[in-house]
């Protein structure tokens, strides 16, 4: 059922995969919880989920930054083809939102793989 949930939506650019955090959510916090009462709190899963969550945002906006500057260079070659200006600036911001989530949209993915393996 899960399964197909993931498969039938198609967003753009990854973005169907945060359907599935809510599910990754509730598979995480029993965990976490468990974590917390030991006396290493920060360690496996918590801290797997805090540093994913920053390492996914410096990529997301490395990624965005990169698409922007191959958008600018070909920015004026496209305007003096005969494309519309605008045309081709929401076309770069479109490519640049879509590099951005890409990373957490991995992350997200991968989180629900593994820990649907470990669920009863």
């Amino acid at each position: 059922m899960i399964k197909a949930i993931a498969s039938t939506t198609r967003l753009p650019g990854g973005a169907q995969n945060f359907m599935l955090a809510p599910w990754v959510v509730a598979w995480r916090l029993p965990i976490m919880a468990a974590e917390i009462q030991q006396e290493t709190a920060w360690s496996g899963e918590t801290m797997r989920a805090a540093s994913e969550k920053v390492a996914a945002a410096f990529e997301g906006a490395l990624a965005a930054q990169l698409s922007l500057f191959g958008s600018t260079l070909t920015f004026w070659p496209q305007v003096l083809a005969g494309r519309s200006p605008s045309a081709v600036t929401q076309v770069a911001f479109k490519h640049a939102t879509e590099a951005a989530i890409r990373p957490a949209s991995r992350r997200v993915k991968a989180n629900f793989r593994r820990l649907s393996r470990r669920s009863p």
